[in-house]
């Protein structure tokens, strides 16, 4: 499977002219096979990302739908380019410990918006330890949001 996905991004890549360097490695998370597909490209990060990670999720969503076309299973695929994922992830802990001091403080429930499902779900990992206080996601498709709120 790695040798697939990994055959798919450089396809992909030598379309869109990057000479970007691809390394495809298995992980077991929460007791699901999970596939990491890390892209180091320094002159073309940016444009592999694009703006707040839309085109790495679509290069995301596109090696998930190959796989799946070619397999016929749909696997767990997480792609990274340059530690993006990382760093957002880190600024997401940072934005839910944020709204969790401000719940306690205030003891108002503390709204995020614009946030994408996975986001939502780092969010509410990051705060799941936290003592005196409660995630949940609220609204419908595009209008979801995650509110945090003191217990």
């Amino acid at each position: 499977m790695e040798k697939d996905i990994k055959n798919f991004i450089d396809e992909l890549l030598v379309k869109v002219g990057s000479d970007a360097e691809v390394e495809v490695s298995t992980e077991e998370q929460e007791g699901e096979k999970v596939y990491k597909v890390l892209i180091e490209s320094p002159r073309e990060a940016g444009l592999l990302i694009g703006a707040h990670g839309a085109t790495l999720h679509a290069i995301q969503s596109f090696l998930a739908m190959a796989v799946k076309q070619k397999t016929g299973e749909w696997v767990r695929i997480v792609v990274d380019i340059g530690d993006w994922r990382q760093k957002a992830e880190a600024h997401l802990t940072s934005l839910a410990m944020a709204a969790a001091e401000r719940a306690r403080a205030t003891g108002e429930a503390q709204p995020l918006y614009n946030l994408t499902p996975s986001e939502r779900r780092v969010v509410h990992l990051a705060l799941a330890e936290e003592k005196g206080i409660t995630t949940e996601s609220e609204g419908e498709g595009a209008a979801r949001y995650l509110v945090v709120k003191p217990a």
